[in-house]
């Protein structure tokens, strides 16, 4: 599905990612990890093709970005920032079916099944009740729903994702990462997530790249990169790791005096 080929990124003079080659195949759900200023949003905005890598390239099925047209891009893949800002008076509904223009052509207006698909999309993240609502006049957790529909309405393969579960509640946020590991595993969409939540990554995702900050990088199903010993290096403080049943619980060690 995405591939990286000798991809580099930085920020002023420091190196986030050197020579990241990286395969990600279809159906699979990766948990982006690594501490404040890693580069894990820079790496999921290159992803999206919103910024240039400073070397290397991406290639979505086979091709790189440069080779998508932006309407096909927009059907292969989709992009949930960690923050928006909504500056007109939108409604829910409106909002929802924007999403759906990378599938107009050469027609403006929404049909009936775009409706559908955006209505399906609000009541999967349970804001369809709020269609009507004013965006500017939601929650942050509701907002945060409302673009995570958006996104289900995009109905793309690739779905890219800056901490899906921001703002959220704990119900929504453990509903939400169900959601989209159900959709990987079912639907075989691919899923891609920058988050801090060490217990809920591992719970739905099937692999991690960890991003130390300094260039090196490290990728691989959960088993192997998500270790107690491999997370305290690259987040810089001891972790440990408690089995509760089949689940893992990952909570930070105390620091010594």
């Amino acid at each position: 599905m995405l591939s990286t080929h000798q991809l580099s990124l930085k920020t002023g003079q420091r190196q986030l990612v050197t020579a990241l080659d990286w395969q990600v195949g279809d159906g699979q759900c990766w948990s982006i990890i690594g501490r404040n200023g890693a580069g894990k949003s820079t790496l999921l905005r290159t992803l999206a093709g919103l910024r240039a890598p400073d070397s290397g390239h991406v290639a979505i099925a086979g091709r790189t970005l440069a080779e998508w047209p932006l309407a096909e891009l927009a059907r292969q893949r989709a992009f949930l920032a960690q923050s928006r800002s909504d500056a007109f008076a939108y409604s829910v509904l409106e909002t929802v079916l924007s999403a759906r223009h990378p599938y107009h052509d050469n027609h403006y207006w929404e049909g009936s099944d775009d409706h559908a698909i955006a209505m399906q999309s609000l009541a999967a993240m349970e804001v369809d009740d709020l269609a009507r609502r004013d965006v500017r006049t939601l929650s942050g957790g509701e907002r945060q729903r409302v673009a995570i529909a958006a996104m289900l309405a995009q109905d793309t393969p690739l779905l890219l994702l800056d901490e899906p579960a921001n703002a959220l509640d704990l119900a929504h946020q453990v509903s939400v990462m169900s959601l989209l590991a159900r959709l990987c595993r079912e639907q075989g969409k691919t899923a891609i997530m920058v988050g801090h939540d060490l217990t809920l990554a591992h719970s739905v995702s099937t692999h991690a790249l960890l991003l130390m900050g300094d260039g090196s990088w490290l990728a691989g199903t959960i088993a192997e990169v998500m270790r107690a010993d491999i997370l305290s290096s690259y987040l810089g403080h001891p972790i440990d790791v408690l089995q509760h049943g089949n689940r893992s619980i990952f909570i930070p060690s105390e620091a010594p005096a």
